[in-house]
């Protein structure tokens, strides 16, 4: 009788030390809806609070490799730089950032904005934080995009919506426009730069072209209708997934470069109808994606306040959401079992964790 009323002590003891540890955070249910595919199970999200707030129509979030999180605070018009605790470390004035990515070498390039000639144009940057011992706000900063002295680049229709760095520090930048007719240049494109040696023995960031068979228009497969994101894997290899807003089929694509084909070049590495992800019409407007170190990939829809997370076979697993939570999540990122989510409409960052990771 001793020993059972001991058992029940520490039962109780349980409960309400794990009622003690979540107290100051939000949980949030698996989603019952069906529009995220009625997902259930025991496992739900947990909110981290506070809120990262201060900022104003955010776009996108990247944790660095030092690690750092970087933040498109968009309508300020300026890169903001956070401690992993959230304390801001820095910020570095850009017009209209939109899109984050470091390489390995701790440049940040930045897809943004900038105005000449009375007009403003799309624009892509390099920030060099080791220049500055990582003052941001005194990082030397240098224009990719539009090249200079090449007035082609000048189109004011065009912006450059999405950035992705692969482990040699080549890099993919996703471009978006209104002429798609032309077979060699269509604004909807993939470019591609890379290290190009100098006769001095340094090297310098060179745009080499655009990803070919990458359709500017198309309702399918290796389509570039309105990219609005870009992401790759911490690994060696060139693999990328990239979430489309245009009138496409499947929104979010995850591509894969086949060596061994008879006609070398990406492919999808998901086959539409076998797998959720691919599920035709899955998402309404996906405006950001990132994939975690075990391969799983998480994607925000912006239209319906969700984020989707998928493992690498493209099976559903925890998405969650809805108005109640999000207002226009717009991108995400993953850094040692933390997920941040920038709630756009909200004006700030959200962090979350799986219940199963509390410790």
């Amino acid at each position: 009788m001793k020993k059972l009323f001991i058992n029940i002590s520490l039962s109780v003891l349980l409960i309400l030390s794990l009622t003690i540890l979540i107290s100051c955070e939000d949980k949030f249910e698996l989603p019952t809806t069906s529009e995220l595919g009625n997902i259930s199970g025991d496992t739900v999200y947990v909110q981290l609070n506070p809120a990262w707030e201060g900022f104003n129509n955010p776009q996108d979030i990247f944790i660095g490799n030092e690690p750092f999180v970087y933040v498109a605070d968009t309508d300020n018009d300026r890169i903001v730089m956070m401690n992993l605790a959230g304390t801001v470390l820095g910020t570095k004035a850009i017009k209209r950032p939109v899109a984050i990515a470091q390489d390995y070498q701790l440049n940040l390039i930045v897809c943004s904005e900038f105005d000449t000639l009375g007009s403003t144009f799309g624009a892509v940057y390099k920030i060099n934080l080791v220049a500055a011992n990582h003052n941001i706000a005194e990082a030397p900063i240098t224009r990719l995009l539009p090249r200079p002295n090449v007035p082609s680049d000048l189109k004011t229709g065009i912006r450059y919506t999405g950035v992705t760095v692969f482990y040699d520090n080549s890099f993919y930048i996703a471009r978006t426009g209104p002429n798609n007719s032309s077979i060699f240049d269509p604004d909807n494109s993939i470019l591609i730069f890379q290290k190009k040696l100098l006769s001095d023995g340094s090297k310098t960031d060179t745009l080499i072209g655009r990803l070919p068979s990458i359709e500017p228009i198309g309702t399918g497969l290796l389509t570039a209708y309105n990219i609005s994101s870009l992401t790759s894997f911490k690994r060696r290899n060139t693999d990328f997934i990239m979430t489309l807003t245009g009138n496409t089929t499947f929104k979010t694509q995850w591509l894969y470069y086949n060596f061994s084909s008879e006609t070398p070049g990406y492919e999808s590495r998901l086959s539409p109808g076998t797998n959720q992800m691919m599920n035709p019409n899955k998402f309404s407007r996906p405006e950001g994606v990132t994939a975690d170190i075990s391969g799983n990939i998480y994607v925000a829809d912006a239209d319906r306040d969700s984020i989707y997370k998928f493992n690498s076979f493209g099976d559903e697993l925890q998405s969650f959401g809805g108005p109640q939570l999000f207002n226009q999540p717009y991108a995400v990122a993953h850094f040692d079992k933390t997920l941040y989510v920038v709630d756009k409409g909200n004006n700030r960052i959200l962090r979350f964790i799986l219940s199963t990771d509390l410790r």
